[in-house]
């Protein structure tokens, strides 16, 4: 069985730690929290986190002096700031400071577990590549660029090769559609999460036998989407 990864929040917000606390064991996380940033630089020193999660209005000791004390550290360990700070220059200094990523409150739940998920793919890869892959009537020649249904030849876009390889590195899982929009498209070229449905729907259209009755590429209400190879 897959280790779940273990993340860290410091937060002096009960409500708002209380609220990603939740979220992330939802997900399938194991959760660690404090409130006081002495107790979690003690935390994040001594257990084997995967990830830290860092505001930077703590007591005791701030988050930009946390990120720096623990990235010398554990320097591969990947830290997520969170905090009410909008301005060029406190991100900047969060940066230097270490952190791999920034989200200024008030943030989405959803565009937070996204970046979560997005930093723990980055720092511990797991994906196989495939140059071909084959399901039902259906096989994607990633190499070459060509998709072929029962043999015959259709017209896949380039978004439509990297959402479909996006699809069958997660074969299986729940993916959401702000983990599409963050590989695919990037968050800050991407309005809404309507364009990947409007894509979903162009790409049931060419591979499915029934595009209003899906079997490969099936809804998950509210979140995203399933691909199943089989069915």
């Amino acid at each position: 069985m897959k280790k779940k990864k273990q993340i860290l929040i410091l937060e002096d917000d009960l409500s708002i730690l209380m609220g990603l606390s939740d979220n992330l064991t939802a997900e399938g996380y194991e959760v660690m929290t404090a409130s006081n940033g002495l107790d979690g630089l003690k935390i994040a020193s001594e257990q084997p986190i995967d990830l830290l999660l860092l505001d930077i209005m703590l007591p005791g000791i701030n988050g930009f002096e946390i990120c720096k004390k623990i990235k010398t550290e554990k320097p591969l360990l990947p830290v997520l700031m969170l905090t009410a700070r909008s301005s060029e220059m406190d991100k900047i200094a969060g940066l230097d400071y270490g952190a791999d990523d920034y989200i200024t409150k008030p943030f989405s739940i959803s565009e937070l577990l996204a970046r979560v998920r997005a930093i723990l793919r980055r720092v511990y890869p797991e994906n196989k590549t495939f140059d071909t892959y084959a399901f039902g009537k259906v096989r994607i020649d990633f190499k070459k660029m060509e998709t072929f249904v029962d043999g015959k030849p259709i017209h896949f876009t380039k978004k439509e090769f990297l959402i479909m390889d996006y699809f069958i590195q997660h074969a299986g899982e729940v993916v959401h559609r702000h983990d599409l929009l963050n590989e695919v498209w990037g968050y800050s070229k991407v309005p809404t999460t309507r364009t990947v449905d409007n894509f979903i729907l162009d790409i049931r259209k060419k591979i499915e036998d029934q595009p209003s009755n899906p079997k490969h590429i099936v809804s998950v209400s509210g979140i995203g989407y399933k691909f199943n190879p089989k069915y």
